[in-house]
C-alpha cells in the first residue's frame, strides 16, 4: 500500500519537495464496512493538506466530502474525465451540500484519487481542492478523472474532513492517508 501511495504522491500532488510532506493519520478499513471516513483534529500547521485514498466500496457510486462537518448547501464542484472511448464533464453548482472526489469505485476495482486542500487553514478566502482519480476494470472502462472543488462558508479554517461513500460503504482494504504539506 506505501508503494502505491507513494506512486500517487508523485502523479498529482502539489510541486514541493517529498520531504516536505508529513504525515498526520491513515486510515484502513478492516472487515467491517463503513459509511464514512474522519480525518479530525487536524493542527493549523501546514500550508496544504494532501489526502490519498485506494477504495473499494459495497457497489458503484461517486464519494463525497464535506469539511468540518458543514451539512449546508455551500458547496460547488466540477468534473471532467474521459474513458478512453469519450471525454466529459460536468458541474455540480453552488449550493449543494457535499462535492464528489471519485468515479465509480467498487469491490471489483478498486479506485484510486489524490486529493490537494489548498489553504486550508487560512482564515482570509474560501476553500479550494484538486482531486486526481483513476480506475481500471480489468479490460472493461478504465477512467481518468480530474475533480476541483470549492467550499463557501466564512473563511473557516479546515479542522475535519469527512469522507462519505454516497450511498454505499468503503470496504476492507480502502486505505486513506492524510498529509500535511509545509511551505509552497
Amino acid at each position: 500500500m506505501s508503494l502505491i501511495l507513494g506512486i500517487l504522491a508523485q502523479s498529482g500532488g502539489a510541486a514541493v519537495a517529498a520531504s516536505s510532506y508529513e504525515s498526520i493519520s491513515t486510515v484502513t478499513v478492516g472487515g467491517t464496512a463503513v459509511s464514512s471516513i474522519s480525518f479530525t483534529s487536524i493542527p493549523a500547521t501546514f500550508t496544504h493538506l494532501q489526502i490519498r485514498g485506494l477504495i473499494n466500496t459495497s457497489g458503484a457510486t461517486n464519494p463525497t466530502y464535506q469539511f468540518n462537518s458543514d451539512t449546508g448547501s455551500n458547496y460547488a464542484g466540477h468534473h471532467l474525465w474521459g474513458t478512453g472511448t469519450g471525454a466529459f464533464a460536468n458541474a455540480q453548482t453552488p449550493s449543494t451540500s457535499t462535492i464528489y472526489f471519485n468515479h465509480n469505485p467498487s469491490a471489483s476495482f478498486p479506485s484510486a484519487f489524490v486529493m490537494d486542500i489548498l489553504d486550508y487553514a487560512s482564515t482570509t478566502k474560501n476553500k479550494t481542492t484538486r482531486i486526481l482519480a483513476g480506475s481500471d476494470t480489468n479490460g472493461g472502462t478504465a477512467e481518468i478523472a480530474l475533480w476541483s472543488g470549492l467550499w463557501m462558508i466564512s473563511f473557516a479554517a479546515i479542522s475535519s474532513v469527512q469522507l462519505y461513500g454516497n450511498g454505499v460503504n468503503f470496504t476492507q482494504y480502502s486505505s486513506f492517508a492524510l498529509y500535511g504539506i509545509k511551505g509552497a
